[in-house]
């Protein structure tokens, strides 16, 4: 596993990452795509969507601000990314806070291949039918032990399951692994579950045919640039700001020895 060796394939291939996600944080998600160093494209309509995941290294589709066009579009873009071998990341946001919600996130996992599921510990332990507790967005409790929800998931839904908090869980069903990098602040603004499942697609379109790793690596750079936009941060807003910053600063050479990670 080498974050810093993906970073900077990511740098000098510049994928195009096609994301589908919420009207709240498509700004903040586009910003983080380019900071981090690849090309963010947020393009929702039916009439489009099929043609332009075929330009793409990697599709992330987000359920943050659902409608029924929405779903549409995420459907007809997974199945066409699945049939040219894009890999696709589903951030089922709020599953379990709505009928609605839950039901559209089992539908994406049911008939798409979905190669990452990038959720807090409520919304994963929803899709596995695991006590949860979750309050709109917000993941108030996820029952199991991380690192076996996460591997719960892995096995039960056929992805690599990426489950963040305070320390970030990710694992294929066999290997699980436990990324300690991060700081509080990032709980701290609105979007940043939302941007990590961003950069779990740029990483994953530089590395295709390894989730596991890639899904890792992409908490890892997000958990180094948080701890480097805290530094001088008076709140939330300068953190925010920051945070930007510390991403399109992160150094391919030296992100490997701020890992965090070890086996759980």
């Amino acid at each position: 596993m080498s974050p810093g060796e993906t970073l900077a394939a990511i740098r000098e291939r510049r994928p195009l990452v096609h994301q589908i996600t919420n009207y709240v944080v498509m700004n903040e998600t586009a910003n983080a795509t380019l900071a981090l160093g690849a090309l963010p494209v947020m393009a929702h309509g039916r009439e489009e969507v099929e043609e332009m995941v075929a330009l793409a290294g990697a599709l992330v589709l987000n359920i943050g601000t659902l409608s029924p066009p929405w779903v549409e579009a995420m459907l007809l873009a997974g199945k066409a990314a699945n049939v040219r071998g894009v890999p696709v990341v589903l951030d089922p946001v709020g599953a379990g806070a709505t009928r609605y919600r839950t039901e559209t996130a089992r539908r994406l996992l049911a008939e798409l291949d979905v190669a990452v599921l990038r959720g807090n510990a409520g919304e994963v332990a929803t899709l596995v039918g695991a006590e949860a507790e979750v309050r709109g967005v917000e993941s108030i409790s996820g029952g199991a032990e991380p690192a076996e929800l996460a591997r719960r998931a892995a096995s039960t839904l056929g992805v690599v399951a990426s489950v963040t908090g305070a320390v970030d869980h990710v694992s294929d069903g066999e290997r699980t692994v436990a990324i300690a990098n991060g700081h509080a602040l990032l709980a701290s603004v609105t979007g940043t579950g939302c941007m990590s499942s961003a950069m779990t697609g740029c990483f994953l379109a530089a590395k295709p045919g390894g989730a596991l790793e890639a899904a890792a690596e992409a908490l890892v750079a997000f958990g180094v640039a948080g701890e480097d936009a805290a530094v001088g941060a008076k709140g939330p807003g300068s953190f925010h700001a920051g945070l930007y910053d510390a991403l399109s600063l992160l150094d391919p050479a030296s992100l490997d020895g701020r890992a965090r990670v070890s086996e759980a």
